[in-house]
């Protein structure tokens, strides 16, 4: 079900999704600006500086994530409350903390209480993008298009569990922490179909119609 261009349900959360864009441009922007290059002119150099930029590419990849499934999630809201402004901003406060947690572990190799505060702020992250699915559905109903597309949610629902497991493994093997927190970015890499297709499959709604209950 799409919405007419200059329909106050469209306009409303394309406000919200610029912000959120904008904001998460940020953070993109504050991590290369944290990422130092080697000291030297060799792999030697480059080596040392290794770990930082690995926690970077992890980092990006998981704001990128967050991006693109943000984008799908709005396309499927027709309300715009304060609850869901508030989830929004819960989301946006815990993502705006990676780039501290990015530049602690990345500094520091891996050591365990850092990679613990990294899946601390995901674990966060990942509840907060739960509970925006939440007031999002709360607004619109279970038989919205996101609460028909969301389901089961099986993946969402094993994402904080992985996190739990990361951040306790950060103080027994720091490897297999990371690792984890790999394996749950491999699990999201591709983007998250579910919304986009009932959005496809949803009927038109046509011109001067009133928005999705």
């Amino acid at each position: 079900m799409s919405l007419e261009p200059d329909s106050p349900g469209e306009s409303e959360t394309g406000r919200l999704e610029a912000f959120s864009d904008g904001v998460l441009a940020v953070i993109i922007t504050i991590m290369a600006f944290e990422l130092k290059a080697p000291d030297g002119g060799d792999f030697a150099s480059l080596r040392a500086r290794l770990p930082a930029l690995l926690i970077y590419i992890l980092s990006f990849t998981f704001i990128g994530i967050y991006w693109n499934n943000h984008h799908h999630l709005l396309r499927a809201a027709r309300r715009v409350t304060a609850a869901v402004m508030w989830a929004n901003l819960h989301l946006l406060f815990w993502l705006s903390l990676i780039p501290f947690t990015t530049g602690w572990l990345g500094e520091n190799e891996f050591a365990a209480t850092p990679a613990a505060a990294y899946g601390i702020v995901l674990l966060a992250a990942s509840l907060a993008y739960f509970a925006l699915h939440g007031a999002i559905i709360h607004a619109q109903g279970k038989a919205s298009t996101l609460g028909l597309a969301i389901g089961r949610d099986l993946k969402g629902k094993m994402s904080p569990l992985l996190y739990a497991l990361g951040i306790g493994l950060a103080f027994v093997n720091r490897w297999l922490s990371v690792a984890i927190y790999v394996t749950v970015a491999l699990m999201w890499l591709v983007p998250d179909r579910r919304v986009e297709r009932t959005i496809a499959a949803a009927p038109r709604r046509s011109p001067g119609a009133p928005p999705e209950p």
